[in-house]
Order: C-alpha cells, then sequence, then structure tokens
C-alpha cells in the first residue's frame, strides 16, 4: 500500500481493509431488535422504583435486568456509531446513530431514580442484603463506587429529568463532529511534487511534517483559514459545551466541573495539579529541544508549522500498512506470546479500518462494547506517525479485550485514567524496538526525534490543552463570556507560554477550534499522565522482566474491580506522587541529549 492522493468513496475501499462489522449484527434489523428489547425493558426496569432499597431480592433483579438492558444498548450504539463513523455523510446511520443515543437516554432517564435510592440503604442495612442474597456480593464494589457519590445525586424525580434532557444538553458536541468531519472542507494545496491535492484531515499529519516549509506552511494556513472563517460558530459550540460541563456540576452539588469530572473516576484534582506543576517547571526542556529543531532545520526563525517537521529531513525511512502490521509483533514481543495472539486475532479478524474515504470521521480511535470486538479506525498514510498510531490503537483495544475477558459486564471497562497508559506504553515499546533496528546515524536521529516530538505532543502539549481547558471551565462559571475574542487571546497567550522561542503566527490562536477532545469534559490532562506511566511501566517490563509483565498484564485484565489509583500501585507506578512525572521528564532529557550528541 502506498501513499494515494485520490480520496476514495466509502465504496472503492478494499474489503480487506475495511473492519467487518457483521460479528456485532448480521444486519441493520438485527439492531432494531436489540433496540426494541431495550425499549420494552425499560418500563420493567422503572416498576422497581421505591422497592430495592426495601428488598434485598429486588435490588439483584433489578440490577441484573439493568445490566442486561445496559449491554443490549451499549451494543446497539457501538455498531450505529462505528457505521456512521465510516462514513458521516450516509444519512441512513446517522439516523441510526440518533435512535440509539435517544434510546439510550431513554434507558438513563428509567433508571434515574436507582442511585439515590441505593444512598436511601443505610450501611448496615446493605451488609443485611448480602448476607441474605449471597449472589449480590459479586456487585459490591459496583455498589461501593456508587455510593461514594452521595451528597452528589439528586432526587430521582431530578435525575430523571437531567438524564431526558441528555440528547439536548451532548447536542453541541455532535454539532461540532457532523461539522468538522462531514461538512467542513479545506480547499487544496500544493504537493512537494506540484500536485494538487486536496486538504483533509487524514492528510494534514503528513503535509504539515513536510521537508519544504512552503507544503508545510500551505498545510498550516489552508486548514486554519476554514476555522477562522466559522470562529463563531465554533466558539459557540465549544462554549456551550463547557456550560453544559458546569451545568451538571453545580446540578449535582460538586464545586467544578473539574472536581466533578476527577470525582466520579476517584481520582484526586492534585494528580492534576501536580501534572500542570512539573510540566511548567520543565518548560525549559521543551524550550531546548524547540531550539535544537531551529537549529537543525537552518531556519532563521522558526514557526508553529515548523514544530512537526523532522529534523533530518526527509523521513530515512517509510512503512506500508502491511510492513506495519509486521512489524508491530517484533515490536511488541516484551509483552509475551499471549499479547501477540491477540494481535493476531485482530488482524486475522478485520478489527481495522484502514484507509481514510470520503466522509469518514479523522484521527484514529479504539472503539467496542463488552460483547463485540474492540474495533480501531485508522486513516492510514505511509509514514512512521502512523505506525504509532497503530500501536498506540492496539494497546487500547488489547486492553478493552483483556479486561473484558477477565471481568464480568459490570466490571468490564476501564476508568478513563487508565485508558491511554496502555496505548503510549506500547508506543514506547515501539520505540525501543526501532533504536534497536534502525543504528545508522540517520535513523537514530530520526528515530529519537519522533520520540521527543511525542513527548512534545503527549506530556507537554496535551499539559497546554488541559490548562486551556481548565482556564475555559473557570473563566465561564465566573461569568465570563467564552466569545471567540477571549478564547483565541487566552489560548494565545498560553502557546505563548509553551512555545516561547516560536513565532506566534496569529492562525495559532485558533487551535482550540479544532480540537475535539476540549467536548469531552477534563479529559485530556489524562493523555499526559497516561504518558508518563506509560514510559515507567515499559522500562519496567524491558528491564524487570516477567515479574513486571504479570503485574502490566493484571492491570490490563483489571477493568473497574478497584480503585484507578490502586490498579496502577499494584502495576507498579504510584499516581499520587510527581516521581514518575520526573522520571519521564529525566528520560525525555537523557534522549534530548543523545540526539543533541548525534547532531553536532
Amino acid at each position: 500500500m502506498t501513499n494515494d492522493h485520490k480520496l476514495l468513496k466509502r465504496s472503492e475501499v478494499p474489503e480487506e481493509l475495511t473492519w467487518d462489522l457483521t460479528t456485532i449484527y448480521a444486519d441493520d434489523q438485527e439492531f432494531d431488535r436489540d433496540l426494541q428489547a431495550v425499549k420494552d425493558a425499560i418500563p420493567e426496569l422503572a416498576a422497581y422504583q421505591g422497592k430495592v432499597h426495601q428488598s434485598s431480592k429486588d435490588l439483584l433483579d433489578y440490577i441484573e435486568k439493568s445490566l442486561e438492558a445496559e449491554l443490549l444498548i451499549e451494543t446497539a450504539y457501538v455498531y450505529s456509531h462505528l457505521k456512521n463513523d465510516q462514513d458521516t455523510g450516509e444519512d441512513k446511520y446517522q439516523v441510526m446513530n440518533q435512535k440509539a443515543l435517544a434510546v439510550y437516554t431513554e434507558l438513563e432517564a428509567a433508571m434515574a431514580w436507582f442511585e439515590p435510592e441505593l444512598l436511601e440503604i443505610e450501611d448496615a442495612h446493605l451488609e443485611a442484603f448480602y448476607v441474605e442474597q449471597p449472589e449480590l456480593k459479586v456487585y459490591k464494589t459496583y455498589l461501593d463506587a456508587l455510593r461514594v457519590q452521595k451528597g452528589h445525586v439528586l432526587d430521582g424525580a431530578q435525575e430523571a429529568l437531567l438524564a431526558e434532557a441528555g440528547d439536548v444538553l451532548r447536542g453541541s458536541g455532535q454539532t461540532f463532529a457532523l461539522l468538522n468531519n462531514a461538512d467542513l472542507k479545506f480547499g487544496k494545496i500544493t504537493t512537494e511534487d506540484g500536485q494538487e491535492v486536496e486538504l483533509t484531515h487524514g492528510n494534514y499529519s503528513t503535509f504539515i511534517e513536510s521537508s519544504n516549509p512552503q507544503v508545510r506552511k500551505a498545510a498550516f494556513e489552508t486548514i486554519y483559514k476554514r476555522y477562522m472563517e466559522l470562529k463563531n460558530t465554533f466558539a459557540s459550540t465549544l462554549g456551550n459545551n463547557i456550560k453544559v460541563d458546569n451545568f451538571n456540576a453545580k446540578a449535582h452539588k460538586y464545586p467544578s466541573a473539574r472536581n466533578a469530572a476527577m470525582s466520579k473516576n476517584q481520582i484526586p484534582e492534585e494528580v492534576y495539579d501536580t501534572l500542570v506543576g512539573v510540566v511548567n517547571e520543565n518548560l525549559p526542556l521543551l524550550h531546548r529541544y524547540l531550539a535544537l529543531q531551529q537549529k537543525a532545520l537552518g531556519l532563521e526563525e522558526m514557526h508553529m508549522y515548523d514544530l512537526h517537521t523532522p529534523i533530518t529531513g526527509k523521513a530515512p525511512f517509510n512503512i506500508t500498512y502491511e510492513e506495519a502490521v509486521q512489524e508491530t509483533f517484533k515490536a511488541l514481543a516484551p509483552l509475551g506470546e499471549d499479547y501477540l495472539a491477540i494481535l493476531q486475532e485482530c488482524f486475522d479478524n478485520r478489527w481495522i479500518d484502514v484507509l481514510e474515504n470520503e466522509g469518514k470521521r479523522s484521527g484514529g480511535y479504539s472503539s467496542g462494547g463488552y460483547a463485540t470486538s474492540p474495533y480501531i479506525l485508522l486513516n492510514w498514510q505511509d509514514d512512521l506517525s502512523n505506525f504509532f498510531t497503530l500501536v498506540h490503537e492496539l494497546g487500547h483495544s488489547v486492553h478493552s479485550y483483556l479486561t473484558r475477558k477477565n471481568q464480568p459486564f459490570v466490571y468490564g471497562n476501564y476508568s478513563i485514567f487508565l485508558a491511554e497508559i496502555a496505548s503510549t506504553t506500547n508506543e514506547n515499546l515501539l520505540t525501543e524496538y526501532l533504536l534497536n533496528k534502525y543504528t545508522d546515524e540517520e535513523s537514530q536521529k530520526y528515530i529519537l526525534n519522533s520520540y521527543l516530538n511525542r513527548v512534545k505532543s503527549t506530556i507537554f502539549r496535551q499539559t497546554q490543552f488541559a490548562e486551556f481547558e481548565h482556564l475555559m471551565h473557570t473563566a465561564a462559571q465566573e461569568g465570563t463570556p467564552l466569545t471567540q475574542d477571549f478564547l483565541a487571546k487566552t489560548y494565545a497567550e498560553l502557546n505563548e507560554r509553551y512555545y516561547k522561542p516560536v513565532v506566534q503566527d496569529p492562525e495559532i490562536a485558533y487551535e482550540w477550534a479544532r480540537i475535539p477532545h476540549f467536548y469531552m469534559n477534563y479529559y485530556v490532562y489524562q493523555y499526559s499522565t497516561g504518558m508518563a506511566a506509560a514510559i515507567a511501566l515499559s522500562q519496567k517490563i524491558l528491564t524487570e522482566g516477567k515479574p513486571a509483565l504479570d503485574a502490566y498484564l493484571a492491570y490490563l485484565s483489571a477493568g473497574r474491580s478497584d480503585k484507578p489509583i490502586e490498579i496502577m500501585k499494584k502495576a507498579g507506578v504510584d499516581m499520587t506522587k510527581a516521581d514518575y512525572l520526573n522520571d519521564s521528564m529525566k528520560v525525555f532529557e537523557a534522549r534530548l541529549q543523545q540526539l543533541e550528541d548525534l547532531m553536532k
């Protein structure tokens, strides 16, 4: 496979490079049947209201029936969103996805009374329930996690009302997704070889890394021109989304949206503040790396569109998708034969949608449900960056696979705080593999720069995003309107602090308009903490062998069976302390020194 400048229609993509969703439903009618089954279960679940705090049997029956309905709607939603994401311009699957979301909302509303009623049960009374109904004991961790929210759950009628409003409250994010993925067209640019090519989300990452400064400048200015033309629209969708986060936090009696988001995942806010503090202390390291980039590229001044360019110029090697598949097994061999067997199942059974096509959602992700395969969406280009995306998403998918294999449905997913650790551990193992395989000087420079750039993009950049996200929420909470002018000014000031040696091109002030994760309520900081933890874990696996690997696989299999912080402690990393962050900065500095020495 090679990079093809022609953007394919969905029907033109070879079947073997698409995901096989028939393992979820053989046809769309099965989706409709599951959706109807959930609708039929809704009145039955609602009928338990007023009973579960009085009867251990009713509590057990309700939990089992509600989980059965949740499994069905999860499966239907996953199918509809995967179908929609493969071609967001296909009306049929937009409708299916909206139907699934509507039933999801209806189900949540019908079950909204449960948490308030659960919290009415006294501790001693609940302990008696476990004795009366021993089958309830499997749900103790689940119930304990819900009871942590005591004081933040409203009465049943109020929770039901908020649940019914879920579709409306999610509207800004849905509008952004449709505008960004389906409607937005960026125009054409001229490539290094003189071809005129339509700029897309998928190929932007390739052009912004071009060794030709005119190509990367054109890509940068062309993509941001469209966002700036719609800056008021994007400010409206983002600002409304921030208001929803603050509203939900206030409605549930949390002091802030950040406190609400982190409390629900049982993560202390100190983890966030420690991250921001350590990263800001180490900004001189980032500035040192940027200075090396500028010198190596021979630039009189460095612009924001120069940040992603390999400092050795054109890549000394490229990698096709077929080659990447083979190399993945070698790079991830330290994770053991059982891990590699899951990878083989992934490739053999078409869990991956590989190529970009018209209307396909941008970027890459791993998604799925307890009853489905852990599918991966890619928009493949033949370069090292896409190879890292592949192993990153495989880390998510194997994490999901092992969690679902080893945990019951009630614990069969994992906190978002843990999600990015598995994926970036794979990235770090791939870096080690590549440094050992490609030992010539030019390749070493390229791989080291790629590693440093990923740390810059993950630990530094995502912490910058986290700071901006918190600034937005705080400003909105204090009554400041989130206008495009305010957002652009605030973002520009923050960007200047992080990238002080770089010319602050005016377009970069509008970067906030194109970041989907700002619609995910305090998600981005976990990319940074996740990568720092992954650096620690990958080093343990490589240096300590089987004991470290066993502890790591136990983390991958734990799901929600314990608190996230405790799961990571068992894996060997205490994320309540700054040590793992400081250690990641030491590795960054050591590899930066190594690259500086090679560049001399």
